[in-house]
């Protein structure tokens, strides 16, 4: 059987044509189809996301600390070449630390799936026994920072259901805060684990103050009560220490109390100073509005007499306090010494009566004294004023003369003192020679 050849006529040289094979049918049918080299077919992407699947990582996690029979070094070195997604299941990594499993979304009641029982809740309630989890943590946030949001979270969490946790298990959780702080873990914000602490149905229940109160005593024991105090303020909380105790016991006597009571007595001391401060800002504040609108001395006296009894303060800061407020009042002009003097002058003779009435006896009047002396030492404007203000108090019988003399002879406080001392020789002679002639 004859097959039939295609032909393909071209022109030949000479311009003629001439018939030239092509290929066989069946050749034809055997070759593949060409394709143009280099080009890539292009096929539509599509958004393929991986299954969000968080229980299957929580048992990852458990195995491995099943593995190594909750041997935190082991499970370190364990989860350091691991594939797990943890930029995905952070707070779920954390869950299994904290709880030993996966909670269920929202809540802090464990979920379906495999546990373990080396879990910081499921430790005993000592930090010797709780610092090694922090460690743990450190080291895993060296490697992967971007996990401390996902603790933060699940610390948030946690401070904020304080009520569905055993007594124990709070207690657990404060040292572990404690620790986080004192060891700094990976720059763990403050404001973000004390905060969610202020909710009011966990203030009401106690539950804020029991909580807090074990973290202060945690805490102190390898750490300054400056150290607890920058960390309060960071977390925004360091004005507002009351807010952790219910309403019914929210006073500074009940602060006191239930701190003395658990050892604290640095904390007691640095909040009853604290709010010795903020009482102090306040009556200055009205005090300065009464002289600044030149109001009655008696209206003045009468107002301190009432926020001193209220706020129960001490004589000695009575007198510190009304001699600050009075030179605050001056009107300085600058640079002209002369005007300077007479104003001070005039303010210390218009509020005389004032002092008076609270410089009850030599020992306020003496600290008046030093008050004068340490405000004249270190403000350049009344260096040179020290006697004039001092002859002027006696005038107006604030400053008895054995006040004087005492200071004169006797006086303790060094700064300036070899100065002042010279410059009211001539008015410390006067007082002699009356009294000689007396």
């Amino acid at each position: 059987m004859v097959t039939a050849d295609l032909v393909i006529v071209r022109a030949n040289e000479s311009g003629g044509e001439r018939e030239a094979p092509l290929c066989g049918l069946g050749e034809l049918h055997s070759k593949e189809k060409p394709t143009l080299g280099g080009t890539r077919i292009k096929t539509r992407k599509r958004n393929i996301a991986a299954p969000l699947d968080p229980a299957a990582f929580a048992d990852a996690v458990v195995q491995i600390y099943l593995d190594n029979a909750g041997d935190l070094e082991l499970i370190a070195k364990s989860i350091e070449p691991s594939d797990l997604n943890f930029s995905r299941y952070g707070d779920t990594f954390f869950e299994v630390i904290f709880t030993g499993g996966r909670t269920q979304p929202g809540t802090t009641k464990p979920d379906e799936g495999e546990r373990h029982p080396y879990s910081i809740l499921e430790s005993e309630a000592k930090r010797e026994v709780i610092l090694p989890f922090v460690i743990y943590i450190q080291k895993i946030l060296r490697r992967r920072p971007f996990l401390i949001k996902n603790l933060e979270n699940v610390m948030r969490k946690f401070l904020q259901s304080l009520e569905l946790f055993e007594e124990n298990e709070r207690k657990k959780l404060a040292i572990f805060t404690a620790l986080a702080f004192s060891q700094k873990l990976s720059g763990l914000p403050p404001e973000t684990v004390l905060q969610p602490l202020l909710k009011d149905n966990l203030v009401a229940k106690g539950l804020v103050l029991s909580f807090m109160t074990e973290f202060f005593k945690e805490y102190l024991i390898d750490n300054s009560l400056d150290d607890l105090i920058s960390i309060l303020k960071r977390g925004k909380v360091e004005d507002n220490l009351l807010d952790f105790f219910p309403s019914a016991k929210r006073s500074a006597e009940g602060f006191s109390e239930h701190f003395t009571k658990e050892g604290l007595l640095a904390l007691v001391e640095y909040n009853e100073k604290k709010m010795f401060e903020v009482k102090l800002k306040e009556i200055k504040t009205a005090l300065t509005s009464l002289i600044a609108e030149e109001a009655d001395v008696s209206e003045v006296i009468d107002t301190v007499k009432q926020r001193v009894k209220d706020a129960k303060f001490p004589e000695i800061e009575v007198v510190r306090m009304l001699w600050d407020v009075i030179m605050d009042a001056v009107q300085w002009s600058g640079k002209n010494q002369q005007q300077n003097a007479n104003s001070a002058l005039r303010q210390v003779k218009t509020w005389a009566e004032l002092l008076n009435t609270f410089c009850t006896n030599g020992k306020l009047q003496l600290e008046l004294m030093y008050k004068i002396q340490i405000q004249c030492y270190e403000d350049a404007k009344l260096m040179k004023l020290f006697p004039e203000i001092v002859r002027s108090l006696y005038d107006q019988d604030v400053l008895a003369e054995d006040t004087i003399l005492h200071w004169f002879r006797k006086g303790t406080n060094p700064k300036g003192r070899q100065i002042f001392v010279k410059s009211l020789e001539p008015f410390i002679t006067w007082l002699e020679e009356a009294e000689e002639e007396e």
